[in-house]
């Protein structure tokens, strides 16, 4: 290690911050500045005389004779005034400011996942109000805002006194574990601050084996622990004077072969951060701010400085760009940075996307330029004529002898002049009117043609800028005093916000495009946002990289208007006896849109308490109609049954038509058999068959009787026999 004295010497120099096969040199970085110089100097010298027309500093001052008025009308100025909130309250009215929608159906946990942290970095860790308070005056005092994205990140070594602890199997702390799964699920959060290490350790085991385990602590013992204390995205608008573009990039960040900014710091900031080396070979004597005249120094530096040499304000140049640091003619991402002479950094570039971590937007755009144009621009010649007009209206009343009065000579003569002076009664001489003899000095009348002159110069400030005046503002005169010329220059002039403020957008989506690759990056394994009183939601490292279409809640407020005022439309078309869950939704909407968000809420969670007699009349009514209901399915069900009756009726009269008839039909028959004589020739056949039936059964039991006494007679002979 060099001292400190040895570090001032000159010959000395810094070794090589990195092992590349072909690292820029500094001569070759600070050649690169060098050239790309006369091109930010014409820039800043046109921001420079912007800046003088809206403060009415350096160029614009007007030099005029003694006596005479040397006021200039901040016309600039006010058409800013009128623009900054227009353009800033889109942003801070809303706490979501990013709506991250996924590419595919697979990255809408992580699009939800990352537009939970993004708000809650913009808000929380980001002054978000500063910022874009900044961001849009940058925009529109200068033409053109750049925003330096970047990551803070701070850790500190501390000793603490750890418990020495032994564990345990017990059955009895199951319920305990039971309790800590619950905590872990519900509340992330309290379970991570709230629950002692030893507990949580105790807790994993039980989740690896499934066996309840008691943390017991036998002791005390000092462990060395790392603890962080910032790790969170930062944004920085930055000074248009200390950013210096690639002249080539054809107003395309993306092509820009390098950017380089400068910034002031100190030697201990420097040894804080870490990622710098060789600050013992700095000469900060050399280096200080007002010593270093490519760099524009803010307010406080230029009329103070600390005389120690850590505290001390120096000057830092930092490089981004591409080079060919392997040697085999690709250009990776890389930074530098340097202290005068003294390389203090040299490694490729850290941040995930591997691209220049700036933004740039334009407020007005140029073709092919990095740069913008802001209203002062165009109307730099009105507020000239304004302010020449105004001027000569000013001498015109400020030498004149107002207030006082002139007597003629020979009117009074010496007591009587005494008399007038006191304000009392006085003679005048008779050959003198006193209405001729006294003339009182007044403001003379301004010319018609300086007011025509000033109104004309603010309409055509107007409608260049399309802001709109308090009193009057834009309107369709000039296209003719009707409805639709006048709504004609309203639309013109929120079209034109509009499409700044789609600009101004542009740039905040691409911020959050490059604290998204950060995140997926630099966030710890677990961070855990708190997005209300008693919801929480665990964010993993895994979760936040993806495919997103990024989007902004932002809007103007001619645009909100218009949205409000077609849903209170649709609010009345609906009427009083809507849907109540319709009109609640329709009245939320334009509670948003009013910029009421506690009303909106409230409105979206609001339930309607009943009125008792109310409830009691409904319930008295559901009754009736229930009772109403029954009696009409019981006179139902009565009438099926008759009805039933009546057809089980009608089948038995059928049944006693058909016996009837075929009654008649057997009579009829019969009276026709025993008048045509069949009835009686039936009744012989059936007696001659009956007749004959009896002879055979007769001869039958002759025979069967017969072969019975045989056989009887068989037996006698046959035991006669055997005897």
């Amino acid at each position: 290690m060099l001292t400190t004295d040895e570090s001032k010497m000159p010959g000395l120099e810094a070794p090589s911050l990195s092992n590349w096969k072909n690292p820029p040199t500094l001569r070759q970085l600070k050649q690169d500045l060098t050239f790309a110089t006369p091109t930010h100097n014409l820039q800043k010298t046109k921001i420079a005389e912007w800046l003088d027309n809206l403060n009415v500093t350096g160029s614009a001052i007007v030099k005029t004779p003694k006596g005479n008025s040397a006021i200039v009308p901040r016309l600039i100025r006010k058409q800013a005034e009128w623009r900054y909130a227009a353009l800033s309250e889109p942003f801070l009215s809303t706490d979501n400011v990013f709506n991250v929608k996924p590419i595919t159906w697979e990255d809408r946990k992580a699009a939800q996942q990352n537009q939970l942290v993004l708000n809650h970095q913009l808000n929380v860790h980001i002054d978000k109000t500063k910022f874009i308070d900044e961001y849009v005056r940058a925009a529109v005092d200068e033409g053109t805002v750049i925003v330096r994205v970047g990551w803070e990140f701070r850790e500190e070594e501390y000793m603490a006194q750890v418990p020495t602890v032994e564990y345990r199997v017990n059955p009895e702390f199951a319920p305990m574990h039971q309790h800590l799964d619950q905590l872990e699920q519900d509340s992330p959060s309290q379970y991570d601050t709230d629950v002692p290490d030893e507990l949580k350790q105790a807790h994993d085991l039980y989740k690896e084996n499934g066996v309840p385990i008691e943390p017991v602590i036998v002791g005390q013992h000092e462990e060395k622990k790392t603890r962080t204390l910032v790790n969170r995205p930062t944004l920085e608008v930055c000074d248009y004077r200390n950013v210096t573009f690639d002249p080539t990039c054809l107003g395309n960040l993306e092509k820009a072969g390098f950017l380089i900014y400068t910034f002031e710091t100190s030697l201990s900031e420097l040894e804080k951060d870490g990622k710098y080396k060789n600050l013992e070979y700095v000469n900060v004597d050399a280096n200080t701010v007002l010593g270093t005249p490519n760099h524009a120094p803010s307010d406080g530096v230029r009329s103070f400085n600390f005389h120690d040499q850590p505290r001390k304000k120096i000057v830092v140049h930092e490089y981004w760009g591409h080079w060919d640091i392997n040697g085999d003619g690709k250009t990776e991402s890389f930074v530098a940075a340097w202290v005068g002479d003294t390389m203090i950094r040299l490694e490729e570039n850290p941040y995930p996307d591997k691209k220049i971590p700036f933004v740039v937007e334009q407020y007005l755009p140029v073709r092919k330029s990095m740069y913008g144009e802001p209203d002062g621009a165009l109307l730099e010649d009105n507020q000239k004529v304004v302010g020449a007009v105004t001027r000569g209206m000013i001498d015109i009343m400020g030498k004149s002898a107002n207030g006082q009065t002139g007597i003629r000579k020979d009117m009074l003569d010496t007591t009587n002049r005494r008399k007038f002076d006191k304000g009392l009664d006085y003679e005048f001489n008779a050959n003198v009117d006193p209405r001729q003899g006294v003339f009182m000095h007044t403001y003379p009348e301004i010319p018609q043609s300086a007011q025509f002159m000033l109104q004309l110069q603010q309409m055509e400030a107007e409608s260049m800028t399309g802001v709109k005046a308090y009193s009057q503002g834009v309107s369709g005169q000039s296209l003719g005093d009707v409805a639709a010329a006048v709504r004609g220059a309203l639309d013109a002039a929120s079209k034109r916000e509009l499409a700044i403020l789609r600009r101004l957008s542009n740039g905040i989506i691409k911020i959050g495009r490059k604290i998204i690759s950060m995140n997926s990056e630099f966030l710890s394994d677990t961070e855990t946002v708190r997005i209300t009183n008693d919801e929480f939601v665990t964010v993993r490292r895994d979760d936040l990289p993806g495919n997103f279409d990024l989007k902004l809640s932002i809007s103007t407020a001619e645009e909100d208007n218009n949205k409000a005022e077609q849903l209170a439309f649709l609010l009345q078309t609906v009427g009083p006896n809507g849907d109540r869950e319709l009109m609640q939704m329709i009245l939320s909407d334009i509670a948003k849109l009013r910029k009421m968000p506690d009303l909106a809420h409230k409105i979206e969670k609001f339930q309607p308490q009943p009125d008792p007699l109310a409830q009691q009349k409904a319930q008295l009514e559901l009754e009736l109609l229930k009772a109403q209901i029954a009696k009409e399915n019981a006179q139902a069900m009565s009438y099926q049954s008759n009805a039933q009756l009546d057809m089980a009726k009608a089948g038995t009269e059928g049944v006693k038509q058909g016996h009837i008839k075929s009654d008649t039909d057997l009579k009829n028959l019969d009276f026709v058999e025993q008048e045509s004589g069949v009835k009686q020739e039936r009744a012989k056949e059936l007696h001659g068959e009956q007749a004959r039936s009896q002879m055979e059964l007769k001869a039958v039991e002759h025979q069967f009787n017969k072969e019975l006494l045989d056989r009887d007679i068989l037996k006698e002979y046959l035991k006669k026999k055997a005897a």
